[in-house]
């Protein structure tokens, strides 16, 4: 059995499953982290987030619009990396509040 360190960033909307999650971050001894966050390690056997996603889903009431993504150092070392195991990336809510290359600083 492997074991790894992880992040895990949730997303659950106002209707979703919060007791679900809850019990399973407190299964798996998670450690809060700041809004919508929690740091926990991880056993599994082969594959990290197929089985992460398997184990999710089964403890977890998600709906289509439910986001989950993880975080973690590829075999413990290495680079950083992260995957959504529910839902998907959406538009940042900070895009155009920086300036563009284009913006000429006067108007003529």
């Amino acid at each position: 059995m492997k074991q790894q360190s992880i992040w895990i960033s949730y997303d659950l909307g106002i209707k979703g499953d919060y007791p679900g999650l809850y019990r399973w971050l407190d299964g798996h001894k998670a450690k809060e982290c700041g809004d919508s966050i929690a740091f926990l390690k991880y056993s599994y056997e082969e594959d990290l987030i197929g089985e992460l996603k398997k184990d999710i889903s089964e403890s977890i009431e998600l709906n289509k619009r439910d986001r989950i993504y993880v975080t973690f150092k590829r075999d413990n070392k290495g680079d950083v990396v992260g995957a959504f195991i529910a839902g998907n990336r959406k538009a940042s809510p900070w895009e155009g509040y920086a300036p563009s290359g284009d913006e000429k600083v006067l108007d003529e």
